[in-house]
This record gives C-alpha cells, structure tokens and sequence, in this order.
C-alpha cells in the first residue's frame, strides 16, 4: 500500500444549498451507482460524481494574490497533494471507499468571478472528476492510498 495523502476536507452541494464556495460537510456518503449521497450531481453522471482538489490549486492562487476559500473550486474532496500528478485511471482508497480518477474538470466560467486569470492559471490543476467504485463514508484527515 501507498500513501498518497489525506484528505483536508470535504464539501457537497445540495439542491438546497449551492453556495460557493461549497459548503462543508462532516461525511460524504458514497454510492455506487449514484455517487454522493445528497449531492446535488448524485445520480447524473457517474463518471464525474466525485471531484478532487489538490491544495496545491489554492497554492498557485495564492502566489498570485488571489485569495480563495477552500471549496471555491467546487471540489467534493480537498487532497493535501495533486491529483494531477496521477494518470486517468488511477485508483485512491479513502477509507472503504474506492475512487477512479476519470478526467480532468473543465475550466468553467464561474471561477472568472473570483479572478479573470484564474481559469488559464489553473488550466492544469483546478481538479480532476472520479467515479466511484466502492463505496462508504469519507471523513476529512483520512488517508489517500493507492491499492
């Protein structure tokens, strides 16, 4: 087994709650076949229903004075190492939960609201979207391996 990391901290936006940045939550519940429990992209596509964040986006903002709060990048989980230093198809165990690393997250236009030169600075860091092939609870401080 080979650690990859941990997990900062974890977000979901629900029907009810859609904020950005997203709000935190004390567990995602992870469900094959639907993805995260309550999340409002549950049960869409199941390629892309998890979203992983490496600190290191927020890093590379900050080093150009854009300040962001965590969860701005619409991330489910905030990974305290890059998930862009991994190939598609690679697999994190979190716990019992077992993720696949699918494709990497557009550039979408909402994060010009916080900087218009953030969507070309984060062209290859704002994330990466994971499907899920085991599943269970994530809770923030777990360990990321690899299988």
């Amino acid at each position: 087994m080979v650690i990859a990391g941990s997990v900062k901290d974890i977000y979901s936006a629900t029907e009810s709650n859609q904020s950005v940045p997203r709000p935190t939550t004390e567990k995602l519940e992870c469900i094959v076949g639907h993805g995260i429990k309550d999340d409002k992209f549950a049960g869409k596509d199941l390629e892309r229903t998890v979203m992983i964040v490496g600190q290191k986006a927020y890093d590379m903002a900050e080093e150009e004075s854009i300040r962001l709060e965590a969860g701005s990048l619409g991330e489910n989980i905030l990974l305290d190492f890059d998930p862009h230093d991994f190939i598609y198809g690679t697999q994190f165990r979190i716990g019992d939960v077992l993720l696949e690393i699918t494709e990497d997250c557009t550039m979408c236009k909402h994060l010009t609201q916080f900087d218009a030169a953030l969507p070309k600075l984060l062209l290859h860091h704002r994330g990466r979207y994971c499907k899920i092939l085991k599943g269970g609870t994530i809770i923030p401080g777990q360990t990321v391996t690899l299988p």
